[in-house]
């Protein structure tokens, strides 16, 4: 495998992985963030598959959006296909300047940023950065860290007088929903993101939203032109956000299944840093062996170049799964 091509660089990088490790059918990925119980797919109608996005069907998975998101009936919204094209585009509709991230948190923030010309800084707690524009993630990934809602308010607060904004990626945040600021959504200065793939475990899908001020929010949509969200895309997206007892079983689910991956990870050399329901981070001695150990066991998990001592590992799916981590570790 390329230098070039770090498998330390994003989680689900399992193609690199086959072609260092050994291409075989018994992989393990535990190197995402995603729901390892998906969501049901219901059956597609055909025009889903035929016609281009209906404008009507697309209101409707907005609304349910907003709905399942807490956020008020008329919150700007846009959906997108997935929350990474919206933490690449955003960058590019403002005009370079100063960028304070919070970190460390999901790389691809302050790379997209830096990449279009703005100057990036990170900083460790909301209330130190004076940058006009912030950028936090909450509940953060890696280590999943939730920041307080008094903090987030005032920092949006502080941006709206000078025209600023505050991003707030929120892609985990169906795992912890009383830390969301979607309710706030809409007021000058803050623009929330959201991932439909990690929590309903349908990453392949594609889908992301973004609610905020209605001039950013139109700013976004018109980049993205019409029809960014594919007819399949609307159709799932409405039946899952409509699906509460669904949500509410598998946030139990993803609890459980979160703490028996904390009990396997409790061992010699491993200190929990922290997580959320859909992954846990530890501090590891020899994280590079333990990262190549396990590699060899087809069992992928996530490292990180600039933390070379953290591992991030995803739920397995079941108890055999569990075991097999288990055992390689041991």
């Amino acid at each position: 495998m390329a230098e070039s091509q770090p498998i330390a660089e994003h989680g689900g990088l399992l193609a690199r992985a086959r072609a260092r490790f050994g291409e075989a059918e018994d992989w393990l990925d535990l190197s995402t963030g995603i729901n390892p119980w998906p969501y049901p797919v219901p059956e597609i109608p055909a025009s889903a598959w035929q016609r281009l996005p209906d404008e009507d069907a697309l209101a409707a998975l907005k609304a349910a959006a907003r709905a399942f998101y807490g956020a008020a009936p008329a919150t700007p919204i846009v959906a997108a296909p997935g929350s990474q094209a919206l933490i690449q585009l955003l960058p590019r509709l403002l005009p370079p300047g100063e960028v304070a991230v919070v970190g460390p948190c999901y790389g691809e923030h302050a790379r997209c940023w830096r990449r279009v010309g703005h100057a990036v800084s990170e900083t460790s707690e909301v209330e130190a950065a004076t940058a006009p524009v912030l950028v936090v993630v909450n509940p953060n990934n890696p280590d999943g860290r939730i920041r307080s809602r008094e903090s987030l308010i005032a920092a949006v607060r502080q941006r709206a007088e000078c025209r600023g904004l505050v991003v707030v990626d929120e892609a985990f945040a169906e795992a912890a929903p009383d830390a969301s600021l979607a309710d706030a959504a809409g007021r000058p200065g803050l623009i929330v993101l959201r991932s439909f793939g990690k929590f309903f475990g349908l990453g392949g899908l594609r889908l992301g939203f973004a609610l905020g001020p209605g001039d950013l929010i139109e700013q976004i949509e018109t980049a993205l032109g019409p029809w960014a969200v594919s007819g399949p895309a609307v159709a799932i997206g409405r039946t899952a956000f409509a699906d509460l007892g669904w949500a509410a079983g598998t946030r139990a689910r993803l609890a459980a299944g979160a703490a028996a991956l904390g009990a396997v990870l409790d061992r010699p050399g491993f200190t929990a840093i922290g997580g959320t329901d859909l992954f846990r981070l530890v501090r590891v001695e020899g994280a590079a062996s333990v990262f190549e150990r396990l590699a060899r066991a087809h069992i992928l998990v996530r490292a990180f170049a600039a933390h070379p001592g953290w591992l991030r590992f995803g739920l397995p799916a079941d108890e055999a799964a569990l075991a097999r981590l288990d055992r390689a570790l041991g």
